[in-house]
């Protein structure tokens, strides 16, 4: 099945409508919190993932650090 790429452009009007659609479901109280909770998350997700990247790097590091230490003790 081919989808014009047209049916996937964002436009102001589009998102307009979008945020009248949520405002309508939600409701201007609950809106905010939403928002925030969905802030808070993405915030947390980008954490873990820049963690798991990191730590693999570190891995390798302390890795590499017990090895020159062995070869040192070695030599001594």
């Amino acid at each position: 099945m081919f989808i014009p790429t047209t049916l996937m452009v964002v436009t102001p009007t589009s998102m307009i409508v979008i945020a009248v659609v949520a405002l309508i479901i939600f409701g201007p109280k609950k809106l905010p919190q939403f928002g925030k909770a969905m802030g808070s998350t993405l915030k947390e997700f980008k954490d873990a993932t820049k963690g798991l990247a990191t730590d693999d790097d570190d891995d390798d590091d302390e890795e590499e650090k017990k090895k020159n230490q062995k070869k040192i003790e070695s030599e001594v």
